[in-house]
């Protein structure tokens, strides 16, 4: 039986089309993928998120322990910031990618929903000293506000002005923890409600006129933001450095576990790319890359760009061979269609 958020008979009054998800059932998406995508990109969009794993760390030795399991350096990390990071095996693949929270006398993780019950079992292998864990996931909901407007919407809703949160910050007003993070490349919030408060909040941002949004447009938003997806676009045969992420990565700083494996990968042979196709065909994960007729890489994430108005695609391609107006083809169901190799994200919004 997959799990239910507790927003789950609010999708079934939206008349969302629901989908196994990981083990949940949740929302693919409600008037439909394109429309959703338009309201993210142009005015305001609700997402429910309350499948994503959500881990309390807790206890006096906490920072030691989450020092050693993350790739970034936790001590550098000051209350009410988030860092995006990752958990490592010895050999620096990815485990999962996650935020973490640095909340005063405890810290949060936001794991992906795919790898939170994997995510705990490793994270209990490596508890040393005196640190509790607590997955908070069946009993906080998580809501996101994303798009252009979501500054006013959260005001509107909420009562409560964000305004001043910078990026990957977070706070708390009127008893909602509420960060400026998201996973589309617009601005916006995550709000963490307790599970019993859920419905009424979703009903007033729904009833305030926000777009509700599934799964589907939140793939596309975050494909053209160039934002990886564990098991698409990173998973534990990649590296961060091959996936372009060393920014989430101190190598500088005191041993983790994966550091000396990144450390001996030095520049990566092969780089996570974007294409550009001009066919409206959407590339899907697995299809083939190739230059001039030899197979280089396959799709890992690829989709049509409603902002864009055509195909998009990313993919691992040799080192040497990224560089951007480089000409390549992607297999699409048998017809090889001319792609061009580009600069990711695909898609970055206009600071104001």
């Amino acid at each position: 039986m997959a799990y239910r958020t507790p927003l789950y008979a609010a999708h079934q009054s939206l008349q969302a089309r629901l989908v196994d998800f990981h083990g949940w059932e949740m929302p693919i998406q409600y008037a439909g993928i394109l429309p959703e995508h338009t309201a993210v990109r142009t005015r305001t969009g609700l997402f429910d998120l309350s499948h994503m794993g959500r881990v309390r760390v807790r206890g006096r030795d906490r920072r030691a322990y989450l020092q050693n399991l993350l790739t970034v350096d936790v001590e550098k990390v000051p209350q009410g910031k988030c860092r995006y990071t990752f958990f490592l095996t010895e050999k620096g693949t990815i485990i999962d990618d996650l935020i973490l929270y640095s909340d005063g006398e405890e810290d949060l993780l936001v794991v992906n929903a795919s790898n939170r019950e994997k995510d705990l079992d490793w994270m209990k292998t490596h508890l040393k000293g005196d640190v509790t864990l607590e997955d908070e996931t069946f009993s906080v909901a998580l809501l996101a506000i994303q798009g252009p407007r979501s500054v006013e919407a959260v005001r509107r809703v909420l009562e409560i002005d964000p305004s001043a949160l910078g990026y990957y910050t977070f706070g708390r007003f009127g008893g909602y923890l509420v960060s400026r993070t998201g996973y589309t490349g617009e601005d916006g919030f995550e709000i963490f409600v307790p599970a019993a408060q859920a419905v009424g909040v979703w009903d007033r941002f729904i009833g305030s006129g926000i777009a509700p949004v599934g799964l589907g447009a939140r793939d596309t938003l975050r494909t053209e933001a160039g934002m990886p997806l564990y098991g698409n676009d990173i998973d534990d045969t990649t590296t961060p450095l091959e996936a372009g992420l060393a920014f989430a990565v101190d190598l500088s700083k005191p041993g983790f576990i994966g550091q000396e494996a990144l450390r001996a990968q030095g520049s990566p042979s092969r780089r996570l790319a974007g294409f550009t196709l001009e066919t409206k065909r959407s590339p899907r994960h697995g299809y083939e890359v190739l230059h001039q007729g030899r197979p280089v890489g396959t799709v890992t994430s690829g989709t049509y760009s409603p902002t864009l108005e055509k195909s998009i695609a990313m993919a691992y391609v040799p080192q040497e061979l990224r560089k951007p107006g480089l000409a390549f083809e992607i297999d699409v169901r048998g017809r090889r269609e001319a792609a061009t190799l580009v600069q990711l994200p695909f898609f970055r919004r206009k600071k104001s």
